[in-house]
């Protein structure tokens, strides 16, 4: 499991760099190799697609990943379906990838591997 999901987020304020190119890749090398970085609406984002037996475990996983989030202040966009739960991770403030998405994703995966 990645160190990332040990990590809390830090304040992210409309002024904080965005990550480059570079960063971006080595995070992405402590993730699950799921995670996709997708571009939508010019916003680079961090998504992955969880998938679970049925709707009741899909929405227990929604609010367990609402739960952190809220936790730590850092929101994503959850789509619950049958069987399957499509998160997506990015820093609205500064329309794009901060290390608080990464360290989410990590923490995302950590729950999966425990349901």
């Amino acid at each position: 499991m990645s160190e990332l999901a040990d990590n809390h987020c830090e304040a992210c304020r409309a002024d904080a760099p965005r990550l480059d190119h570079d960063q971006i890749v080595a995070l992405q090398k402590e993730l699950d190799d799921r995670w996709q970085v997708i571009t939508r609406d010019g916003v680079r984002q961090l998504e992955r697609v969880f998938r679970f037996p049925d709707f009741a475990e899909a929405l227990r996983f929604t609010n367990a990943v609402g739960a952190i989030a809220e936790a730590e202040g850092h929101h994503p966009a959850l789509l619950t379906e049958y069987g399957r739960v499509t998160v997506t991770w990015w820093s609205h403030k500064i329309r794009g990838l901060h290390r608080n998405d990464f360290i989410m994703a990590a923490r995302t995966d950590k729950l999966a591997a425990e349901q």
